[in-house]
């Protein structure tokens, strides 16, 4: 099934990724914020020049031996410190602030993208993308904090350059010489010199490190590689060790962790490079700034407290012209983790646009549309592998409350894929799907989800804990022959691990019982059980649902006997 152009094509740029929380309800708190947080890099920089205009006179106090104004000068640092210190405190805590809600705020957003139209199962489903709990847990809040770090700082280092520009522009004056005997005269010729030298050193470090943003990229996917792989040893350390597997595992995780370090060779490689760009750099620039101010102090233009203010100045304005280099490296994460946001972006709103996409230009696909009626009903319905080849031919199924339908046929031949259709979760196919307006649908796979959290909610999910009573809870257990769990409600516990398959099963049907849907279909979710306790759970789902409609898909002979109706799934391929 081919993917509308406009689907596939859905262009997301960085300005998408940061705009929304500035136009967002939230609006006016953050620019609040951040204005206060200009406001306070404004004064710090105005701070920063009375510190430059400090140190000609207190250089001068020192060169001419006038004691009153050394210690005047003191006490004037003092002053400058303590509201530097002051200044450099807050700026970072409002900074944090702003950080954080934009965090809270955008991570809320695509949680939300991501659970909204199932787009999680349609990335899982289809391999779209690599780790997208990283890139929600960890790229948002590197997105949103480098992009303050670098925005701020870009503009304070842009305000101190026009500022100190200026300073270093009227302090050095104009460099006169002659060149076969013309007269050549540079005004600001600090400054030029200043630009020049940042140009030449931006250019190669551009040059020489350009690679480092890809290289970030793949090392935050391999990192979440191999933390993924930790984390799924942990969840299935009771297989593991009954496979006395531990020897794969470690074979496995030391593979995953090659890619690491593998990858982080090319870091270290690059970054060695970039150093030696950037410490050359900054100790030709130690020096530089005396050299090129030394024509005019030897010329006895300018006084020594003069000479230090102009060196003082220099470095500011050098400093401020190397932004670029000095922020690359961050430069190139940022640049590796707003990628990889774009692309999980255009990810999580790709299976909306494609429904929408499909239904506006009428492409094959199975189709589900609400009705008046009160049966479930299939129309037409082919079941395709995701590939486009054929699974099974289903045609036509009538499913009327209170009905008990048994689903049977060879493995593979598409029994789960049809309740996956049903749910709305496997588009591969085609065909029509009517459900009744108002009904309640449930499905139950073989191994259900069991949250982490109290009892009461794993009984209740996914709705409310609190639609339901204690006595209500307690009746559904133990009806399910779940008596030993009654008071536990309010334990909070990790109960997949807790509970056995078979406890499970019984849990998941119990949570039937407790939420009394319309249409219940179940994919195998007895297997786990005896045949007497099994024969039990069909027993009480029919009293507690003796309205609703029962649909099992099971391969035991026993479950056979529970249902009046059969669905027989046939393979339209040789898969099975």
């Amino acid at each position: 099934m081919s993917q509308p152009a406009s689907v596939t094509n859905e262009h997301i740029t960085t300005w998408s990724l940061i705009k929304p929380y500035w136009v967002s309800n939230e609006k006016w708190a953050a620019r609040g914020l951040l204005s206060l947080v200009v406001a306070i890099n404004m004064i710090m920089i105005g701070v920063n020049a009375w510190f430059n205009t400090w140190q000609r006179v207190f250089f001068d106090a020192i060169q001419q031996y006038n004691y009153p104004v050394f210690r005047h000068s003191l006490l004037q640092f003092t002053a400058i410190a303590i509201a530097l210190i002051l200044l450099g405190s807050y700026r970072m805590y409002f900074r944090q602030m702003i950080e954080f809600r934009w965090r809270q705020w955008i991570t809320a957003q695509y949680m939300h993208e991501w659970l909204s139209g199932r787009s999680y199962y349609h990335i899982e489903r289809d391999k779209l993308i690599d780790n997208p709990d990283q890139r929600i847990s960890i790229d948002l809040q590197e997105m949103a904090s480098t992009t303050l770090t670098l925005s701020l700082d870009f503009l304070s280092t842009f305000v101190t350059l026009l500022w100190f520009g200026n300073v270093l522009w009227n302090l050095a004056g104009s460099l006169n010489f002659a060149v076969f005997g013309i007269n050549i005269t540079v005004p600001g010729y600090m400054v030029w010199t200043s630009f020049l030298y940042a140009v030449v050193g931006s250019y190669i470090t551009h040059r020489v490190n350009n690679p480092l943003a890809s290289i970030n990229y793949q090392q935050q996917r391999v990192e979440a590689d191999f933390r993924f792989s930790l984390i799924r040893l942990r969840e299935n350390a009771d297989q593991i060790a009954l496979y006395e597997g531990e020897r794969s595992e470690e074979r496995a995780l030391q593979g995953s962790f090659k890619h690491i370090r593998d990858n982080w060779r090319m870091i270290m490689r690059y970054t060695r490079r970039l150093n030696f760009v950037m410490v050359s750099y900054s100790q030709l620039a130690i020096v530089f700034p005396f050299i090129a101010a030394a024509p005019k102090y030897f010329a006895q233009t300018v006084s020594y407290g003069g000479y230090q203010q102009t060196i003082s100045a220099f470095g500011t304005v050098s400093s401020s012209f190397s932004w670029f280099i000095s922020s690359y490296s961050t430069l190139a994460a940022w640049r590796a983790v707003t990628n990889r946001l774009k692309e999980f972006r255009r990810i999580i709103i790709q299976p909306k646009l494609l429904e929408s996409a499909m239904q506006a230009a009428k492409h094959d696909g199975i189709y589900t549309r609400i009705t008046n009626t009160t049966a479930l009903r299939v129309r037409e319905l082919r079941l395709l592998h995701p590939d486009g080849t054929p699974l099974s031919t289903i045609g036509k199924i009538d499913i009327s409350p209170g009905s008990r339908v048994l689903v049977r046929g060879a493995s593979g031949s598409g029994k789960s894929i049809l309740l996956r259709s049903l749910a709305g979760l496997w588009p591969f196919g085609s065909g029509t799907i009517e459900i009744p307006a108002n009904a309640r649908l449930m499905f139950v796979p073989q191994k259900s989800y069991v949250p982490i959290c109290r009892l009461k909610s794993v009984l209740s999910y996914s709705t409310n804990a609190n639609n339901f009573t204690n006595v209500d809870c307690i009746n559904v257990l133990q009806a399910c022959r779940l008596g030993k769990l009654v008071d536990k409600l309010y334990v909070s516990d990790h109960w997949e691990r807790v509970l056995s398959p078979g406890e499970q099963q019984r849990l998941a049907i119990a949570r039937v019982l407790l939420q009394k849907p319309d249409f219940l279909f179940l994919d195998e979710s007895t297997s786990a059980l005896d045949l007497e306790t099994e024969a039990a759970l069909y027993q009480v789902l029919r009293q507690y649902l003796a309205h609703a409609a029962i649909v099992s898909v099971a391969h035991r002979e026993s479950v056979q006997v529970m249902h009046e109706e059969m669905i027989e799934v046939v393979s339209d391929d040789d898969y099975s």
